[in-house]
């Protein structure tokens, strides 16, 4: 495993395990007791998955010491303000188990983030969050954050696949120090990813698969990734990616696999943040 050092000097690593859409809490824990015996130490969930108790159960069980793993989760929009931010934060706490959390970060660019954000600012500087940081946040909303407030962001999670590369948006993170992070590397399944015949091709050179081309892929873009799978197996071989380098001509030939949207979500329409402002978490 090989990790990347955030703005602030904390270490994470470039490699971790999501939990979007596994809101079972048998399943759930199983599935992170077994990423992290698989040797994931990142794990990546959120107040809005649902499933915090899970993966703390699992954190409590697997016998790993607290300090060498990696724990990030989110701030729902829900509690998006400065009245609501620090309960939320401690409410993850306790359902996570935890005393402090390696990355927290807001979740959506919604309601009044830049009151939470003020906030985590605060529990930053407190110690209870490691890092905190945004989801989300396209480059022009960015930008008037990290213009706007103290603690610049240490990681921008958002939707990166080579269907959707946001070269643009890389380069506005890395101007302002700000760690890219991947969410759906795999674009939720969309383009017919792991049959795709450039990565299938491209795989074919080194004994991999397209999944596992598409995440060493955004590696070496130095993007963190945090592919999801509830089978044992299938997270093995997302971590099994650390022994074989993309040629520039495999990177140049991916690059031009770029769509240049998502077909996943659409933040810019009115109709979509309705939706997630509707979502209710808790009363």
């Amino acid at each position: 495993m090989e990790f990347v050092t955030l703005n602030n000097g904390i270490k994470m690593p470039l490699e971790g395990f999501g939990v979007f859409q596994v809101p079972d809490p048998q399943v759930c824990e199983k599935a992170v007791l077994e990423a992290i015996a698989s040797g994931y130490r990142l794990i990546d969930t959120a107040a809005a998955y649902g499933n915090e108790e899970a993966v703390g159960a699992a954190i409590k069980k697997c016998g790993i010491p607290r300090e060498e793993l990696f724990i990030t989760t989110k701030l729902w929009v829900q509690d998006a303000s400065a009245k609501s931010a620090k309960a939320a934060v401690e409410t993850s706490l306790k359902k996570l188990g935890l005393e402090y959390l390696d990355l927290y970060l807001i979740h959506q660019p919604m309601g009044d983030y830049y009151g939470a954000y003020r906030v985590l600012e605060e529990l930053y500087k407190e110690g209870v969050l490691r890092a905190i940081g945004v989801c989300n946040f396209y480059p022009h909303v960015l930008t008037d954050l990290c213009e706007t407030v103290e603690v610049i962001p240490a990681v921008n999670q958002v939707e990166l696949h080579p269907f959707f590369q946001q070269e643009d948006a890389l380069k506005q993170m890395k101007e302002y120090g700000v760690w890219p992070e991947a969410w759906g590397p795999f674009a939720e399944g969309k383009y017919g990813i792991f049959t795709h015949p450039v990565l299938t091709g491209i795989g074919e050179k080194y004994g991999k698969s397209a999944a596992q081309v598409a995440l060493r892929w955004n590696i070496q873009r130095g993007v963190v990734v945090i592919p999801k799978s509830v089978h044992k197996e299938r997270m093995e071989q997302n971590m099994d990616i650390w022994d074989f380098v993309l040629s520039e001509e495999d990177m140049k030939e991916i690059s031009e696999l770029d769509v240049g949207h998502s077909e996943i979500v659409d933040h810019y329409n009115p109709a979509f943040v309705k939706l997630l402002h509707s979502m209710k978490i808790h009363e």
